[in-house]
């Protein structure tokens, strides 16, 4: 499989013959809904096994087979060429699939309002068969230690009938916001915490959940003790019923990082006393905050690192999120918040405005800047082929335990098809 970024006068056609592929192929992986629009600067991943690396100026058999991760002998064979002979430019060489490696995937989905949306079913369905976890957001708990549970429908059919261990995601959200008062109410009261664990096993064993997720933020620092604390006996009682457990964490850089949300995350404890963790590496571009990449890949490196000198490598899994935003310009603290968008309609934003798809190579992310009818400018940071092959890449070069995505919904085809690319996806028997 390989990534390609359309160039001006491109066609799907003149594409699909350089990769010995067909049209439709390449439609039916990339999902594109205008095949005779495609917009420069646009990733495409190009159904193929292997793939194809035309020589360039300074280029070597040896320089080629050391960026890919084969011996120059071995390119030279397969091409069937001299490993002597000079390399004229343009020649196009076969490079073969690299070993893949297993990872465990993880995906939140979130049904909101009253009912579970068909679209959202079906984007469980056709990601579940690569997922490690189906993670149904959310179990709230209450002020008596009961748990208001959320739409599930379809959910637990979809993981058992694809091999999915489903997720059961247990926050501190009241109205719509995490509470750092209802994180005080239970941490600081052993029976309370007590009815909470028997609900969230009686609850587990209804639907057959097999990983608990505990999603507490926004605690009171002073409560870090006590959370360490809770999650230890909580521990115990879980893996007495067989069950794994797991917790999210703020994206800190350091264990006295200030702030509510980092505070009260201990890296060390949880990474002692859990089975894995999902770090939230995601919304350093958000909603309410300035125009800049969701997930730029320096910062959630920093975070990575950080995590890697308090826990193992096998306990992390990176967060990634699975859609972009759009911004009005000029961005007003407090004024218009950006809009969600799909890496899909990203590129359909671009193609309507006729403007090209960039790609910032520090932060590895794609972003379109255009003017609406109204004549406001608009800036889109979002996520493409190429931003998420990287993020591949620091997972397999961290050795960490795998991915979680926030959230299933927004289309992102592309995200898929690499993950089977570059990991053996964990089924848990």
């Amino acid at each position: 499989m390989q990534i390609h970024v359309v160039e001006q006068g491109q066609t799907l056609y003149g594409i699909s013959r350089a990769y010995g592929t067909t049209v439709n192929d390449l439609i039916e992986a990339n999902d594109i809904g205008q095949p005779n629009q495609l917009v420069i600067g646009q990733t495409l991943v190009i159904p193929i096994v292997g793939r194809f690396y035309w020589v360039r100026q300074g280029d070597s058999l040896w320089s080629i087979g050391n960026r890919f991760g084969i011996s120059y002998l071995r390119l030279a064979e397969i091409n069937r060429i001299s490993p002597t002979q000079p390399l004229n430019i343009g020649t196009r060489l076969y490079i073969p699939p690299l070993p893949k490696r297993e990872a465990e995937i993880n995906a939140y989905v979130e049904p909101l309002g009253g009912t579970v949306s068909p679209n959202l079913e079906t984007a469980a369905r056709e990601a579940a068969p690569y997922l490690t976890y189906l993670a149904p957001f959310s179990f709230q708990i209450q002020r008596n230690g009961s748990l208001k549970e959320p739409l599930l429908n379809n959910f637990p059919a979809i993981a058992n009938q694809n091999n999915v261990t489903l997720m059961m995601v247990v926050t501190n959200l009241e109205e719509g916001q995490f509470s750092d008062e209802l994180g005080r109410i239970i941490l600081t009261n052993d029976s309370l915490q007590d009815t909470l664990l028997t609900n969230i096993i009686n609850a587990a064993k209804k639907y057959n959940f097999r990983d608990i997720h505990f999603d507490i933020e926004f605690l009171r620092p002073e409560d870090r003790e006590r959370y360490n604390a809770f999650l230890r006996k909580a521990k115990a009682r879980l893996s007495a019923e067989g069950y794994l457990m797991s917790t999210a964490l703020a994206p800190k850089t350091s264990a006295t990082q200030k702030g509510k949300w980092y505070e009260a995350h201990d890296y060390k404890a949880h990474g002692e006393i859990v089975d894995f963790v999902v770090i939230m590496t995601y919304e350093w571009g958000y909603s309410g905050g300035p125009p800049m990449p969701v997930s730029p890949i320096g910062p959630v490196r920093e975070v990575l690192d950080y995590a890697l000198t308090e826990m193992p490598a096998s306990k992390i899994m990176m967060g990634q999120n699975l859609y972009g935003y759009d911004w009005t310009l000029p961005y007003e603290p407090g004024g218009q918040y950006a809009k969600a968008v799909s890496p899909q309609r990203a590129i359909e934003i671009a193609r309507e405005n006729n403007v090209a798809i960039q790609y910032d190579y520090e932060a590895q992310a794609p972003h379109i800047n255009y003017s609406d009818n109204e004549g406001k400018q608009h800036k889109v940071w979002f996520e493409d082929a190429r931003s998420i092959q990287a993020k591949f890449n620091l997972i397999k070069e961290l050795g960490l335990r795998g991915i979680s995505y926030w959230k299933l919904g927004l289309p992102f085809p592309q995200n898929w098809l690499l993950i089977n690319e570059n990991f053996d996806v964990i089924k848990r028997p």
